[in-house]
């Protein structure tokens, strides 16, 4: 009871504060626009160092003191105020943009004393802008000797205590405003995200890729294994869905003669909640006309690499204290070698569905009665396989039975031309030579219509206009899907999905 007045006698005093500024005719939220000429990382960046001798409180020491490449120069910073003191007729502070924090040094007898008092009565979270020379203090530290100074915003809430910080997992996803003020790590992962995005962007538009937009609104959501949000609209009085995939509209756009395109954009799984799920989350996928599961290989690979270079400068990442090295050749390795190797079972010399079942039952491996040979296969290589695919690993050649969009390989139709790309035992990308058959997609959709039809939610209905566009006739061609947000987890080595997504799934506040 006493903290919850305490913080409301906080709240009126800078309403307070705000009134006599409004009354003063110097309401902050007037202000319109404000020209600064700098970041703060302009001025404390690429500085010199020189080791000098300072006398403070009769004590000489030696201190290293910071030179910008700024110095004596001129500069207006605005940013927002994230701690402040006073010495009587001489004020510091340290205000925070997007470069970082520099810190400002307030004199009465420069500013003058009526600027000086206004200074004095600022508090921490407000937005200022100021102006004056580059100069480096007496301690060492870069600082602005201001001789201007502007309130531009006027905070009225407090921000969390300075030396613990936001530390409250749920409440930073929920107020990640707060996060990004407080937490200079968590910008720095947003800003890296961002990065990435752009480094792929990069990457394949120099290759001649061309980036599209296809619906999320869709009436058949197809092209992955995943239950949809579903949704009405109301000036066609339809029911429609939300997309689980991009899959179906891009390769469209192959049948249309676009022979590189890809997507980046958010996708829908009603689905639930852990540490690598969220149910809406950033996918990309590309196709490229002419080329197979092994040309999605080869670009994956050249891709990671790429990205981590340009965002990290360096090949070489380390996720929860562990390397991973993409400079290196990727492992690729088949599925059915893969539970050979982990399990000890050799799917080779398992023909039928009993002797899958048996194989089952004497490893302790859960089946369902509607899973077949080749979901067996699967089963066994998540729970034996899966978690040692830690350094970059392509799982080759998957049974048709999980991959209803994918060439079967032609000297073993039984499994399909499809790769699952693995970092840190997690699945990162998901890659096909591209079933352009229409008569065996049409079967395909068939089969999955049964496991429809028998409670798998999961599974995907005919869409009759891809089928159109298939009849049309689709060249060969490999596609991948990329999860962006896992990528961007290893490449910030970010504990959680929630921690590289700036707006998270949350579930409501009661009340």
């Amino acid at each position: 009871m006493a903290q919850e007045q305490e913080l409301s006698q906080l709240l009126q005093v800078r309403r307070d504060k705000l009134k006599e500024l409004q009354n003063d005719g110097r309401d902050p939220f007037k202000i319109t626009k404000f020209d600064r000429t700098h970041l703060s990382s302009d001025i404390t960046e690429n500085c010199a160092t020189e080791e000098r001798e300072v006398t403070m409180r009769g004590e000489t020491k030696k201190v290293i003191a910071e030179i910008s490449p700024l110095d004596g120069q001129r500069v207006t910073v605005a940013g927002r105020i994230m701690s402040k003191r006073g010495m009587g007729k001489v004020g510091f502070c340290h205000i925070a943009d997007i470069g970082g924090q520099i810190q400002i040094f307030v004199k009465r007898d420069l500013l003058g004393e009526e600027e000086y008092d206004r200074f004095k009565k600022l508090d921490i979270g407000d937005i200022i802008g100021a102006s004056g020379e580059v100069f480096t203090t007496q301690t060492g530290e870069i600082s602005i000797r201001v001789d201007s100074l502007t309130l531009l915003s006027k905070s009225l809430l407090p921000l969390p205590e300075k030396f613990h910080g936001m530390t409250d997992t749920d409440l930073r996803y929920r107020q990640r405003y707060i996060d990004l003020i407080m937490n200079a790590d968590v910008k720095k992962t947003f800003m890296n995200r961002s990065r990435i995005i752009a480094a792929i962007r990069a990457y394949l538009n120099e290759r001649g890729f061309l980036e599209v937009e296809t619906p999320m609104l869709v009436s058949n959501a197809g092209g992955a294994a995943a239950r949809p949000f579903e949704t009405h609209f109301n000036a066609l009085d339809e029911g429609f869905k939300l997309r689980i995939s991009l899959e179906l509209y891009l390769k469209r756009l192959i049948v249309g003669g676009f022979d590189k395109v890809y997507e980046i954009g958010r996708v829908f799984r009603n689905e639930g909640l852990d540490t690598r799920h969220n149910p809406e989350f950033t996918l990309m996928e590309l196709y490229q006309a002419y080329t197979d599961y092994h040309g999605m290989m080869d670009l994956t690979e050249n891709l990671y690499r790429h990205v981590a270079q340009t965002v990290l400068g360096t090949t070489k990442i380390v996720y929860n204290g562990v390397e991973m090295d993409l400079g290196k050749p990727f492992e690729r390795i088949t599925m059915v070698d893969a539970v050979k190797k982990y399990a000890g079972v050799d799917f080779d010399e398992i023909h039928t569905l009993e002797d899958a079942r048996a194989a089952a039952d004497a490893h302790h491996v859960e089946y369902e009665a509607r899973h077949k040979k080749g979901d067996i296969l699967n089963l066994f290589f998540e729970q034996f396989a899966e978690e040692h695919m830690i350094q970059p690993t392509f799982v080759m050649d998957h049974p048709i039975e999980i991959s209803p969009l994918t060439k079967k390989k032609p000297d073993n139709p039984e499994y399909v031309e499809r790769f699952e790309f693995f970092m840190n035992g997690w699945e990162m990308a998901n890659a096909y030579s591209e079933l352009n058959d229409p008569i065996d997609q049409r079967e395909r959709f068939k089969a999955q219509e049964e496991l429809l039809s028998q409670g798998d939610e999961e599974a995907n209905t005919t869409d009759e206009d891809f089928m159109r566009a298939l009849e049309i006739g689709m060249p060969p061609t490999g596609g991948i899907g990329f999860g962006i947000d896992r990528m961007c987890m290893l490449l910030t080595d970010s504990p959680a999905i929630r921690d590289v997504l700036l707006f998270p799934t949350m579930k409501p506040i009661e009340g």
